[in-house]
């Protein structure tokens, strides 16, 4: 994994769980904050989402997987 994925916040209400994160996008170097919201296996927000993400197609595909592994989701 190329990309640099930090959590710096989470909270789980319900089946729902929010994700403050920071991402380092190796491709342009750049870096993103913002929150993803698990709503059971699925998982939603900007950072992630294939139109609206800031981040390049590696790193939302590698931020996504290590969210999914690190969450058991």
């Amino acid at each position: 994994m190329k990309t640099g994925v930090q959590i710096v916040d989470y909270v789980e209400q319900g089946r729902s769980l929010y994700i403050q994160l920071k991402v380092v996008d190796a491709e342009t170097g750049t870096t993103v904050e913002g929150e993803v919201r698990f709503l059971g296996e699925l998982l939603y927000g900007e950072l992630v989402h294939e139109k609206k993400s800031p981040l390049t197609d590696t790193a939302r595909i590698e931020t996504i997987a290590y969210l999914k592994a690190h969450f058991g989701r």
